[in-house]
């Protein structure tokens, strides 16, 4: 038998769900939202149910509640998703707690094959489903009972062509035995993660029979606009080893003299470290970096993680980013994710179609992830980077490294093995002054200059001078100990 029976996959208007699905909800599923107190079950599922229910798509919602729907709907309703034309219209509310008051689930079950027959829903929802559970263990013989309505439920469902979701508060997946963990069609698992004085939320689709989702938890928000969720990126298997560089494949940089000491500029696709102490001129390298895409054609993206944009961008950023050419990054929110992060920079190099991004610094980075991401920190980096990269954008990457004149390191935290290039800019001090130096470190597969060049900043502007001699080390004391020729 060759013939598929096809599934339509309904989009759940949800940012970022769909992809977490596989493409979307299996049409006639039956689904569990579950997760801890707090966590946005009942957002998600309001988010979900306004945006499918139409007159011919009507929707129905079970509340299992102590308490009248209304004080539920008065802040939902606070959300943009919400949409009160459509209720009592195309969503209707029904309240079953009289109904559980003795825990007879039979009679639960024929109030809500009645409520269905009178509305012919396609859409059903019941929260919460715990509730059911908790009444039908007040009784004997409560498992095979509760096991019996699952299943009814999920087979008339079924049968009049409904889409159904049961809400409810779990502590962990693993540690329930419910019935409705083996007979439900897909289950979203979700999650609030505090760690010292953050918290996090997540997102994991546990199963989804028929398709192919996206493993792993997922960390999303709950803003004033709703539910966004950010899928982890990973780089489809099919683009790894597409990318090849060749000699003539580089972009300039935007100061001439490095572009020779890097063997004719960056390699495409490469990321680039650039590392030195506060006021070395990173951020000036950045911004001319960019400037030199916006100048060959390249849109760019940088996304600022130092200080506020109005404090950080200099007036020559500033004049790229309100052209156009150059998108920026909100990174003011507070508890950032890896993910999250990631979500917007490759959402902004799609629709820019930009080739160069800046990343400034990875030391604020870090000190804007909440403190649950800190911990892998360089893991992430380095599926951030080897996404990014992959999509054939190069990457600037900008880190704060102290200067101690007694050591010579490349990167903090060891993250010099995620860069492809390293330039470092650094102090010496001649003659009692301190003077800027700049060398490239590394490009790999690629010949570069061995040499300590000076340079100067001059109107946003970086200018490499001559070489640092071996006299000249000498005469800087401390820093003869680490820049030789």
């Amino acid at each position: 038998m060759s013939n598929k029976v096809t599934i339509r996959r309904l989009a759940t208007g949800v940012p970022g769900l769909d992809d977490l699905l596989g493409g979307g909800l299996p049409e006639y599923s039956f689904n569990l939202i579950a997760g801890t107190p707090g966590s946005g079950k009942t957002t998600l599922a309001h988010q979900i149910m306004f945006s499918l229910a139409n007159p011919d798509r009507r929707a129905l919602f079970f509340t299992v509640l102590g308490e009248s729907p209304l004080k539920m709907l008065r802040y939902q309703q606070q959300f943009p998703f919400f949409d009160v034309a459509k209720v009592n219209q195309s969503i209707k509310f029904v309240n079953l707690a009289a109904d559980l008051l003795d825990g007879n689930l039979d009679r639960v079950l024929a109030r809500i094959t009645e409520e269905v027959q009178n509305f012919s829903p396609s859409l059903v929802f019941v929260d919460s489903f715990r509730s059911v559970v908790q009444s039908s263990k007040a009784v004997p013989g409560d498992v095979s009972d509760l096991q019996h309505f699952v299943q009814q439920l999920g087979m008339q469902m079924t049968g009049w062509q409904a889409t159904t979701f049961l809400i409810g508060e779990y502590l962990a997946p693993e540690a329930e035995s419910s019935p409705v963990f083996t007979i439900a069609d897909g289950i979203l698992w979700l999650s609030q993660h505090l760690h010292r004085d953050s918290m996090v939320r997540k997102m994991q689709v546990v199963k989804m029979r028929g398709q192919a989702q996206s493993p792993g938890m997922h960390t999303f928000r709950i803003s004033d606009g709703g539910i966004e969720i950010f899928p982890r990126t990973l780089l489809p298997p099919g683009n790894i080893g597409k990318l090849t560089i060749a000699g003539d494949q580089r972009l300039s940089t935007g100061v001439p003299a490095l572009d020779e000491m890097m063997g004719g500029g960056v390699p495409i696709a490469y990321s680039l470290l650039s590392v030195g102490p506060s006021g070395s001129g990173k951020s000036i390298l950045a911004t001319q970096f960019l400037a030199e895409g916006v100048r060959q054609g390249e849109p760019g993206v940088i996304a600022a993680f130092e200080k506020s944009p109005n404090q950080l961008l200099s007036h020559q950023l500033n004049e790229l980013i309100e052209s156009g050419k150059v998108g920026l990054i909100d990174t003011r929110a507070l508890d950032l994710s890896i993910d999250e992060t990631l979500h917007n920079l490759v959402q902004m190099i799609n629709g820019m179609k930009a080739k160069r991004v800046v990343i400034d610094s990875l030391s604020g980075f870090e000190l804007a992830l909440a403190p649950v991401f800190r911990e892998n920190f360089r893991e992430s980096l380095y599926r951030m980077i080897a996404v990014l990269t992959g999509l054939g954008v190069t990457v600037l990457m900008t880190a704060e490294l102290e200067d101690r004149y007694t050591d010579l390191r490349f990167s903090s935290y060891g993250n010099a093995f995620l860069a492809d290039a390293i330039i470092v800019q650094r102090y010496v001090e001649i003659d009692g002054q301190f003077r800027r130096v700049i060398s490239v470190v590394k490009i790999r597969a690629s010949a570069h200059s061995k040499d300590i060049r000076f340079f100067d900043i001059t109107a946003d502007t970086i200018t490499i001078g001559e070489r640092l001699t071996h006299y000249q080390g000498i005469l800087s004391g401390d820093a003869s100990s680490t820049l030789k020729s």
